[in-house]
């Protein structure tokens, strides 16, 4: 059966824990990669990744972008949303249905 995980910092992630989602907050970049690649790995279907974490993994996240698991999917952090997320949406949406209904 597949998982979900929450990869961010400490205070955006933790909440999630609450929901039966397995959390991983990291501290730093190459902490990040490094597990960002393990949940990967793993069982786990759809990985979120905060917003701010993904600016600083985009290379890491465009390799798997292709892929049907995990679904890597962006979330605002504790700072609030740099508005990353419905932006890569829309443009998955456009892509397969050939225009912005969003």
């Amino acid at each position: 059966m597949y998982s979900i995980a929450v990869l961010g910092d400490r205070d955006s992630v933790m909440g999630f824990k609450v929901l039966g989602l397995h959390v991983y907050p990291v501290d730093d970049v190459d902490k990040a990669r490094s597990t960002l690649h393990k949940l990967a790995r793993e069982n786990y279907a759809i990985i979120y990744v905060t917003e701010q974490l993904a600016v600083s993994l985009e290379a890491e996240i465009a390799r798997y972008k292709d892929n049907v698991t995990p679904a890597i999917i962006l979330i605002p952090g504790k700072e609030g949303s740099l508005n990353i997320g419905m932006s890569n949406i829309s443009r998955t949406v456009e892509r397969a249905i050939g225009a912005d209904v969003l």
